[in-house]
């Protein structure tokens, strides 16, 4: 007898979990079910009266952002900063008393966003304004593209005669700067390198407004082509050659592609981001708390040395360490191994709630030894990207990512990029209060992770002193990412004086420590991003403290409830967990490090 096609479906299920360990063993589980053990559902049931608005501004935003997107346009800026202001009335057109508690922290978020993104174009206006005697051409460039956005009528031979005097207008700007750089003496420039990428980067983004411009009339309109091709390529050439001067030469990249460049921001501005994250500390509170912390790493990796046989050398006890790593081609089943190990540990603890899905579907791919320069180490989510030795590295390389990517190096950090980390995180966030993504923040991202690797250290997760090396390894890592991080924007420290410190105080192998500066200054993370790490964790780690320690909430519901909430600030986390009375006029407070 022919079977029926639900035969072969159900046996296709059976193969599935069969040949798969991650697939659940309930063949006929939905896959979309979040559901607990319990059976409870785990649906997302936000009460925020302000979720529509959320959207809706997302929205909005998103249409202002993809229509005013000329570089260095004063029309774009000023209707942006009249799109902001409008919301701002709209939220305080709201009656705020009558709102639940959720809609009183979208409120307060939304309230943060809004005067946090006029302040960046008051920002951005101040560095445009600081290098407009580099860029004496760009208002042309603005003024053309602008036209086109307006669909007005083009005449093409006066644009020609009006691009072909820019082109010269580029090349006599790029010499009378070139004539002034090498006149100055050392440390008499008149232009900052900080100052001279921001007009890198201007110049860039001027030649990609220029390439639009020119692609959307080239082949459609002859008269177009037949005037502007020479004008046009004269002009990009020209542009191409002084944003290299500037990057270069003014910038001090030279050519170098392991110089490492960026963009300090100032104590001021570090100061506007710590508001808009809810941080209440000063930068130099911020690594005084570093310091801190640093000093509890350094006596606990002295005690787990002496264990090892090494006496308090630390560094004879990391290097024991680092030569335990696998074999080339082994790395990505020892990923698995450990990925399993946590879970396992966290569900016979009760922890955190861990969906069926979310624990089958993770996946695995191998980092490029290019992406290498910049993440020496995993970076994960629902794909954990692994970092290990490619053929095309030369030998050293290999050996310093065999010895940076060790058996207890990476199981101290394969938890933080899957589960209980990265990958749980984003299978709740897009299923919890989704509006709240606008509201993301580092310090619940990399906060809950770094969270979790203070939190197993607490519970023995360690099996050994090698064990302790690796996760006191990873600790010493987020307290110097606060110092070195909050110094180079500072300006108390150099990306070279950072390599340096990485690899004296917590013991970096240097070519993993220069990518990992590379990565902080200049790799397209937020200037508090790596504090956002140790900071975050400590945040949560303190309201873990409050709730779970007092008795007021079991280790689950805790983790389960901050999971809910979103990537948003966890001073606003906080005040849902503990009930707390918002105002309108609410300003963060919480000294959540203080002892």
């Amino acid at each position: 007898m022919t079977p029926s096609p639900r035969f072969f479906l159900a046996a296709a299920v059976l193969c599935f979990a069969c040949v798969n360990p991650r697939a659940s063993s309930r063949a006929q589980e939905d896959p979309t079910d979040t559901r607990s053990r319990s059976g409870s559902r785990s649906l997302d049931h936000s009460s925020s009266e302000l979720r529509g608005l959320v959207e809706r501004y997302v929205e909005d935003k998103g249409n202002v952002d993809r229509f005013y997107n000329v570089p260095m346009s004063d029309t774009d800026r000023s209707r942006k900063a009249a799109f902001f202001k409008h919301w701002q009335q709209r939220l305080q057109d709201l009656d705020f008393d009558n709102l639940g508690q959720d809609g009183r922290i979208d409120y307060l978020l939304l309230r943060s966003e809004l005067k946090y993104r006029l302040g960046k174009l008051d920002q951005e206006a101040e560095q445009d304004s600081q290098v407009a005697d580099l860029l004496p051409f760009a208002a042309t460039i603005v003024e053309v593209d602008e036209a086109r956005r307006l669909l007005k009528p083009l005449d093409a031979r006066a644009v020609a005669g009006r691009l072909n005097a820019l082109a010269g207008q580029v090349d006599k700007t790029y010499e009378d700067v070139k004539k002034t750089a090498a006149d100055s003496s050392p440390g008499k420039m008149s232009w900052s390198r900080t100052a001279a990428q921001h007009a890198a980067g201007r110049v860039r983004a001027l030649q990609h407004t220029l390439r639009r411009w020119y692609s959307f009339y080239s082949g459609y309109d002859p008269l177009f082509t037949w005037w502007l091709k020479r004008p046009y390529e004269d002009l990009n050439a020209g542009l191409g050659r002084y944003e290299s001067f500037l990057s270069n030469q003014l910038a001090g990249k030279q050519n170098d592609r392991d110089k490492i460049v960026g963009a300090p921001i100032g104590r001021e501005a570090l100061l506007a981001d710590l508001a808009h994250e809810m941080i209440p500390y000063t930068p130099e509170e911020l690594v005084a708390i570093a310091e801190r912390e640093f000093a509890w790493c350094d006596r606990e990796m002295a005690k787990a040395a002496k264990e090892l046989g090494f006496g308090d050398d630390w560094r004879k006890a990391q290097e024991h360490v680092k030569s335990l790593h696998v074999d080339p081609g082994e790395q990505p089943k020892l990923i698995a191994e450990l990925a399993t190990e946590a879970v396992d540990f966290l569900e016979a603890r009760r922890l955190v709630t861990i969906p069926e899905l979310c624990k089958e579907t993770w996946r695995m791919r191998m980092m490029s030894a290019a992406r290498q320069r910049v993440n020496p180490y995993f970076t994960g989510g629902e794909v954990i990207s692994v970092s290990y030795p490619t053929a095309e590295m030369s030998h050293e390389d290999k050996l310093m990512s065999m010895r940076g990517n060790n058996i207890h190096f990476s199981r101290a950090t394969v938890h933080h990029e899957l589960i209980p980390g990265h990958h749980l995180q984003g299978f709740m966030t897009s299923r919890y209060r989704r509006h709240r993504s606008l509201f993301r923040t580092p310090f619940w991202t990399e906060g809950w992770a770094l969270y979790w690797e203070m939190l197993l250290w607490d519970l023995d997760f360690p099996r050994s002193a090698e064990d302790r090396v690796g996760m006191l390894f990873w600790r010493k890592h987020r307290c110097a990412r606060i110092i070195f991080s909050l110094g180079f924007h500072l300006g108390t420290m150099t990306p070279q004086e950072a390599t340096d410190f990485l690899v004296r105080r917590v013991g970096h192998e240097r070519r993993n420590a220069t990518a990992e500066v590379r990565r902080s200054v200049q790799g397209g993370y937020s200037p508090l991003y790596q504090s956002a790490y140790m900071l975050g964790g400590l945040q949560i780690r303190s309201l873990h403290r409050t709730l779970v320690g007092s008795g007021t909430m079991t280790d689950v519901a805790f983790h389960d409830a901050v999971l809910r909430q979103n990537a948003i600030p966890i001073e606003m986390i906080r005040a849902h967990l503990t009930k707390q009375e918002l105002t309108r006029d609410f300003e963060s407070s919480w000294r959540f490090a203080d002892r």
